[in-house]
């Protein structure tokens, strides 16, 4: 089989797979391919096909990401920011270090506030920063 052929094929493949994913990113990969195809069908060197198929894939991710970054329009805030949380007890409450119930379970929080909190309270998550939860009373 022309090799060409398997360009194509796996092109197709990445094409079909992206329908499933729905994520852009294996649609680019597929283009990237089919201009590989297009390189090897041109008699060009399996070198050639290669940095070909690996440009026009880079290239595509780039322009991905700009558009994905651009049509979301306002920062990425996460889905746990304004949500309430119950504060469970202080790990260290000179350092406002605690522990909150969120979600049914036991979270590391950095409380905001400089005082007047005490276990029981209920508090707002401003920010999240890997596991660890910013919270304040204040709405």
């Amino acid at each position: 089989m022309e090799p060409y052929l398997w360009w194509a094929i796996i092109s197709m493949a990445l094409v079909i797979a992206e329908l499933v994913s729905g994520t852009f990113y294996l649609l680019v990969l597929g283009i990237a391919g089919f201009a590989g195809a297009a390189a090897s069908y041109l008699h060009y060197s399996f070198g050639v096909q290669a940095v070909v198929a690996a440009a026009v894939a880079t290239v595509g991710v780039i322009l991905v990401n700009r558009f994905r970054a651009g049509a979301s329009g306002t920062p990425d805030v996460g889905l746990d920011v304004g949500q309430s949380v119950v504060l469970d007890n202080w790990v260290s409450e000179q350092g406002r270090l605690a522990r909150v119930r969120y979600r049914n379970a036991l979270w590391d929080a950095t409380v905001l506030d400089d005082q007047g909190v005490a276990p029981g309270d209920t508090l707002r998550i401003k920010r999240v920063e890997g596991n660890t939860l910013y919270v304040s009373k204040n709405a």
